[in-house]
């Protein structure tokens, strides 16, 4: 019964810091959930072996390291998806400038970009040139 209120007051414990998770990051969020969690499993163990306050602090302190470095990893990950996202914000706005470069410059030289817009295949015009004669170098 004693292990069962131990338990209880964990998950009230963790339900009551889990409302301020906005402004946990995932090493927080992690270290509280692995103590939590450690320290009931621990209770648990602690309670059938005669020695429940040596479990749950066992458990709750590997539970919380355990946590802690998970939630780290989540951490790192997030942060370099944030910098991918970035790199592609900045790639994005260098493809528009640049393509908004290239309007402008078809512009300026009249549309005349060298391209057979008739066909609508966007083949160069050039491909209907004589090929330039074959040398006669033999091997």
């Amino acid at each position: 019964m004693k292990s069962l209120r131990i338990l209880t007051t964990a998950a009230l414990t963790l339900m009551l810091f889990s409302g301020c998770e906005s402004q946990m990051t995932q090493s927080e969020k992690g270290a509280l959930l692995g103590g939590a969690l450690g320290s009931g499993l621990g209770a648990i163990i602690g309670h059938k072996t005669g020695s429940a306050g040596a479990g749950i602090a066992i458990g709750g302190v590997t539970g919380a390291l355990a946590g802690g470095v998970i939630g780290h990893a989540g951490d790192q990950t997030d942060k370099q998806a944030a910098q991918q996202d970035e790199e592609l914000r900045r790639q994005d706005a260098e493809l528009r400038r640049q393509r908004r470069e290239l309007e402008e410059l078809k512009r300026q030289r009249g549309g005349d970009d060298g391209y057979n817009n008739d066909s609508g295949s966007g083949a160069r015009d050039d491909y209907r040139r004589d090929p330039p004669p074959a040398s006669d170098s033999r091997y």
